[in-house]
């Protein structure tokens, strides 16, 4: 792709964050690598459903600012570190989905296998420790964490997805927040089943072989646990285990206490049993 198409696709993903209500105000921001090595990125301070082409900044492997109006985006050391760890992606995409980041806030992690369309194209969606944003500490983390996974969470900040471009970042980043729609509905409704083992190992191996994935996953993709947690494979390789994921709760606690329709039905029925047994004591006594 050329500039100017990169640009267009910029604004276009940019805007569809917004209306997809996965960043609000002036949170989040986008980068592309071009073939070049440089790199384009929103502008700090910009609003991302109101995009324009003059709030991009061309910037050089090391952040250094090339051409454009303003500032490249705080967040850039996070896009670099992106970049640094994984040579075969070529999009980052760093939002505010507010369900993914509730997830975080209440000690909930999403690294388990749960959906199979998930276990397939990304695996499990991990939850990096907590760090101030814009620093260099952050920026290490994530790099870290993007060397193992194609879409990550961020404590109580945000997520990071990558891609060979912006429409599989920006797929991958759907995928996560449409994951903690689903799942903090199945908690809210009673509770959580998670894939067999053997199911999500083969799911996983399968993905990683038909749609690629992070170099350092693929190269495991015939491993007996693939590149999966422990939690998800209950299996142990003789190596040392990824950090197991924070347990998930039974179920959520209801925003309203609402009884279930068998239930509703039981007390009307109680209710119309006392109703009619004070109606014939009455008639009794006439």
């Amino acid at each position: 792709m050329n500039e100017h198409q990169i640009r267009r696709d910029l604004i276009k993903f940019s805007h569809l964050c917004y209306e997809r209500h996965l960043l609000v105000a002036m949170d989040g921001n986008l980068s592309v690598r071009m073939p070049s090595g440089n790199i384009i990125c929103t502008q700090a301070g910009c609003h991302k459903g109101f995009l324009t082409e003059d709030e991009l900044v061309v910037i050089d492997a090391q952040g250094k600012k090339i051409r454009g109006r303003g500032r490249p985006t705080s967040e850039m050391a996070m896009h670099i570190a992106c970049y640094n760890a994984r040579p075969d992606i070529n999009a980052v995409i760093h939002t505010h989905p507010p369900l993914s980041i509730a997830f975080t806030i209440a000690g909930v992690s999403l690294e388990r296998c749960v959906l199979p369309e998930v276990v397939l194209t990304l695996g499990t969606i991990p939850t990096i420790d907590y760090a101030t944003t814009g620093t260099t500490d952050l920026a290490g983390r994530v790099g870290d964490a993007i060397l193992k996974h194609d879409a990550i969470l961020m404590d109580r900040h945000g997520a990071v997805c990558v891609g060979k471009n912006l429409l599989e970042a920006f797929c991958r980043l759907e995928t996560m927040e449409h994951t903690a729609l689903i799942t903090k509905t199945a908690l809210e409704l009673g509770g959580l089943k998670e894939l067999p083992a053997e199911e999500a190992i083969r799911l996983r191996s399968m993905g990683l072989k038909r749609y690629g994935g992070p170099p350092s996953a693929v190269a495991r993709a015939d491993h007996p646990c693939v590149d999966l947690p422990d939690a998800c494979t209950s299996c142990s390789s003789g190596e040392a285990p990824p950090p197991a994921a924070a347990p998930l709760p039974a179920a959520l606690p209801a925003q309203r206490s609402v009884a279930p329709p068998a239930a509703l039905g039981s007390a009307a029925a109680a209710i119309e049993e006392m109703v009619v047994a004070e109606v014939l004591k009455a008639l009794s006594k006439q």
